[in-house]
């Protein structure tokens, strides 16, 4: 029965050890995820500064012939990589999420 019991407590702190390490890794990843989660905000403020300027620029270039193709072009590449990095800040958060439904 002592015997037992020894086995079970030996068991209950090597889950218990498991669970820690695990809680350890979880948190690490999520510093990781919100430090990339912050980098993908900073970069999706700039982008959108850069859409105002181009769309700016747009208005001015609608006077030269040519200009306003070209000023669009850029545009759309720019609208392009700012819904990258939604779809990535989306995907961070989808990670985030199936991680709470593990445990």
């Amino acid at each position: 029965m002592i015997e037992d019991l020894r086995t079970d407590f030996r068991r209950l702190i090597a889950a218990y050890e498991a669970e820690r390490f695990e809680k350890g890794s979880l948190e690490k990843k999520l510093q990781e995820c919100m430090d990339m989660n912050e980098e993908y905000r900073k970069r999706i403020f700039e982008l959108e500064k850069k859409i105002d300027s181009l769309m700016l620029a747009d208005a001015v270039a609608r006077t030269s012939p040519g200009g306003k193709k070209e000023a669009r072009e850029r545009i759309d590449r720019m609208i392009r990589a700012v819904d990258k990095c939604i779809s990535l800040l989306g995907n961070v958060g989808e990670s985030g999420d199936e991680k709470e439904h593990h445990d």
